[in-house]
């Protein structure tokens, strides 16, 4: 805001524009005393400026029926005299005999502010921008609420329909070990420039692409000319970690799992990240590596080179537990390599490219009526990948948003006969904080569909249940059973929702925890019989999602609303690959 031109007040109450100088002083740094003299009325403002307000108190207090314009004059005159709950009803009367006049609402929304009701202002003021969308007061006006209420995003789309706010300074957290030219190219605004909200939201992704900063966030400080400094918060992930103990905590977080994750970031402040998973587990042994970086120093593209090892014993069943026979059995041995490569092309879109080559072979095989001869296709495989990711939707002021992404994965596998085959899969996220202010409550749903064209080995069949390897959980359908995988449904079409609501029940700098129930929907199908689940599945339960020294985990209690089964699971925080843009897990 231009902190050397005071707020032009004319049209308003004199009461009023006093609210609107205090208003603006906080947020601007300065007071518009001068405007506070300006008359608010139309035909008698030359009268009214000259007398007190108990004056005109008394004179219109004692006619039955005044017009809209002396009801306004009469609750500016009794928010002068600081009666601000007979001024609203003055006001509301006004509006009601004037319910094209925008001075109504806004003075409604600038007492509400008076009294700290920000969300009743932000109201109010909403139906005065909907009789003028072009009106500079009220627009600013909203964007200091949001500004107050730690919404930012919103404040900003406000500001902007007003050319502001001026940025005066970036300001980063001391002690960065990133290279500043990273940081510089990962912000799309920069000082003696407006900060639009696009230039804000693409600034957010591409520091969060950078996989050195747990949760980026950007804050606006106003300053005494009017002018604002953008500050940078999120702590850097270095090396191993902060300290031993981080550094511990990150790397034994899945000890339980039999599995140990080494990570190392920000490699000589170049923001390439190194993430690795080792599992011991008889059943479900595996090593991967990856290793992603800005392309050529431009936090706008990154890349990322993969490699997984995979030996696995499957055991195919209908359910996780009971009385159920053996559908099949193998052991599956798996090794692939990847390349991927992403471009954030702004805060509503990005895309991501990639190419793997992969071999598989199958051992100890146990023919079933859930395993089918076709899909033991072993040997080379060769696929290109290609996704979008695309905003649909976003609501700053509502606090909610729609996340979509599409793509699909064409492959050959040089098999004996060969085969070629196209994965095409879509999804959508919807996110949503119910409150004005604050995240003690959010509410997320998930939507996924997938379907397969063609012949693919067994590896490349989609799961359907709760599995740390997979993608698409269904809570209380466990994909493991005696620790092997293979009793989750299988198939090459695939409908999932996943609903959930969580309350921060807890929070501290180095403590988090959230509690919420869930809801779990979906079906699995294929031609080839013995797979799919063969009817629509439903679970329903809550689930915990804690963290603690910035490793995560969440435990789940699910119940199969169809066979009454309940199911306990332990999951943990997996730091997400490049490849994640691709559908890889």
């Amino acid at each position: 805001m231009e902190g050397d031109r005071p707020l032009d007040l004319a049209g308003c109450s004199p009461g009023f524009a006093l609210i609107r100088a205090v208003f603006f002083s906080f947020l601007c740094g300065f007071l518009a005393a001068n405007a506070v003299a300006q008359t608010s009325s139309a035909d008698d403002s030359s009268t009214t400026a000259t007398k007190d307000a108990a004056q005109i108190v008394r004179e219109l207090e004692a006619l039955r029926a005044r017009t809209a314009e002396q009801e306004f004059s009469y609750g500016s005159a009794l928010a002068r005299a600081g009666h601000s709950g007979e001024a609203r009803d003055a006001f509301l009367r006004g509006r009601e005999l004037a319910p094209g006049d925008k001075r109504f609402p806004q003075e409604l929304a600038g007492i509400a502010f008076q009294q700290k009701d920000y969300k009743l202002a932000a109201s109010w003021m909403r139906r005065a921008i909907a009789l003028d969308p072009a009106d500079e007061y009220a627009n600013q006006f909203f964007a200091t609420v949001y500004f107050l209420n730690n919404n930012l995003d919103a404040a900003v789309e406000y500001w902007n329909k007003a050319g502001k706010p001026e940025i005066a300074a970036v300001r980063t957290p001391t002690g960065l070990r990133v290279r500043p030219e990273l940081l510089d190219r990962a912000f799309a605004f920069a000082p003696a420039s407006e900060l639009r909200l696009p230039d804000l939201e693409t600034s957010r992704v591409r520091t969060n692409a950078l996989g050195i900063f747990g949760n980026p966030r950007f804050d606006l400080a106003a300053r005494d000319d009017g002018k604002f400094d953008v500050t940078l918060s999120g702590r850097e992930r270095n090396g191993f970690g902060r300290t031993k103990w981080l550094a511990l905590a990150s790397t034994f977080r899945g000890v339980f799992s039999q599995t140990v994750n080494p990570e190392y970031y920000n490699v000589r402040g170049s923001a390439v990240n190194f993430i690795s998973l080792l599992r011991w587990d008889v059943d479900k042994r595996r090593a991967m590596a990856s290793l992603s970086g800005p392309w050529r120093r431009n936090p706008k593209y990154r890349y990322e080179l993969l490699v997984d090892l995979r030996n696995e014993n499957w055991d195919l069943y209908s359910s996780f537990r009971g009385p159920a026979p053996l559908l099949g059995a193998l052991n599956m041995r798996t090794e692939r390599g990847a390349v991927t490569f992403a471009s954030f092309e702004s805060g509503r879109w990005a895309w991501a490219t990639g190419a793997e080559l992969s071999h598989r072979d199958f051992r100890s095989v146990v023919p079933g009526l859930g395993l089918p001869a076709e899909s033991l296709l072993e040997g080379l495989e060769l696929k290109q990948q290609m996704r979008i990711n695309y905003l649909l939707f976003r609501h700053p002021e509502r606090r909610w948003d729609v996340a979509t992404q599409a793509g699909y994965e064409l492959g050959r596998i040089w098999s004996q006969p060969g085969h070629t085959f196209v994965k095409l899969q879509a999804s959508a996220v919807g996110h949503w904080l119910p409150q004005f202010r604050g995240d003690n409550y959010e509410m997320q749903e998930r939507l996924y569909v997938g379907r397969t064209v063609g012949t693919v080995p067994f590896d490349e069949l989609s799961m359907l249940g709760a599995e740390r390897d997979n993608d698409l959980w269904l809570r209380a359908h466990i994909g493991t059973r005696d620790g092997r995988k293979g009793s989750a449904s299988l198939g090459r079409r695939h409908f999932l929702s996943n609903w959930e609501m969580d309350r921060n029940v807890v929070q501290t700098s180095v403590f988090q925890v959230k509690l919420g129930p869930f809801v779990d929907t979906g079906a699995i199908a294929d031609s080839w019989s013995g797979l799919g689940s063969g009817k629509w599945l439903w679970d329903t339960g809550l689930q915990a999602k804690v963290r603690v020294l910035g490793a995560g985990f969440a435990v789940s209690y699910g119940r199969d609303l169809r066979s009454g089964n309940g199911a306990l699971y332990l999951t943990y925080e997996r730091k997400a690959e490049l490849g994640a843009l691709l559908g890889r897990r």
